[in-house]
């Protein structure tokens, strides 16, 4: 199980200004802010009813008024530039610089074993996680707390054992027993090592799109359910499917 939401991309003008840096080509840029002009994009003209950088599902180019109020959710990548983005990115990572100036954030909720490989990507990327250590007694533990969309009878029994017992020793951690006193170090071990790795963790990420089309490249057709959900989102992002030209 992976959800993804709060998707925000910006980086888009700054990233095309400085990949025309080293042959001062800034005059061939034909990318600007939607509403402000028609960019010649692919074989036609569009205008600010298609593509915006700042995806959304509830973000549309038609409302003036949001134009007006964030003109840089949607800046517009024309035909040159975009052809540009498309030479370098298969010219190699050394080249295509501006991959790594375009940012994205995200809230990301998957299970800690998803996290696991997740993690293996820490150059230009930044995040920040529910904390267990503090909050892992804050509410009772729920089935749907954990992924288990393909476990069968056994393992739902298993699982839900497991759940129950958390919740036992949470009890104890909160109101204490005879034996134990209330936030006992001893009780709270019981809870944190006792944790599946099926467990959901929500984390708030921020990368750029040199960790975006990386993750594209290595993780296609993973194992993991969760990781070809993802894919799929990185590759709807603005602009990734034409750069790397899937």
């Amino acid at each position: 199980m992976i959800k993804v939401e709060k998707i925000e991309v910006w980086g888009f003008e700054h990233a095309i200004r400085g990949m025309r840096n080293p042959m001062n080509s800034w005059d061939k840029s034909d990318s600007g802010v939607c509403g402000d002009f028609s960019v010649e994009y692919k074989d036609g003209q569009i205008g600010c009813d298609h593509k915006c950088p700042k995806w959304s599902p509830d973000n549309y180019c038609g409302y003036s008024e949001r134009l007006q109020k964030f003109p840089y959710d949607y800046y517009m990548i024309g035909k040159n530039d975009l052809d540009l983005m498309k030479r370098l990115y298969k010219a190699g990572t050394e080249h295509r610089t501006y991959a790594r100036m375009i940012q994205v954030s995200m809230d990301i909720t998957a299970p800690l074993y998803w996290w696991k490989e997740m993690d293996r990507y820490t150059v230009g990327k930044s995040q920040v996680s529910c904390s267990t250590m503090h909050k892992i007694a804050a509410k009772e533990f729920e089935f749907d707390d954990f992924s288990h969309e393909h476990l069968e009878t056994s393992g739902r029994w298993l699982l839900g054992k497991t759940i129950r017992l958390l919740n036992k020793w949470r009890e104890v951690y909160i109101n204490g027993n005879p034996v134990y006193p209330p936030g006992d170090k001893k009780i709270w071990w019981q809870m944190i090592q006792s944790l599946p790795s099926s467990y959901n963790q929500k984390r708030t990420v921020t990368m750029n799109y040199e960790n975006v089309v990386t993750m594209i490249r290595q993780r296609t057709g993973h194992k993991l359910d969760e990781w070809n959900d993802f894919v799929k989102i990185l590759k709807s992002l603005p602009y990734v499917a034409e750069i790397i030209e899937e």
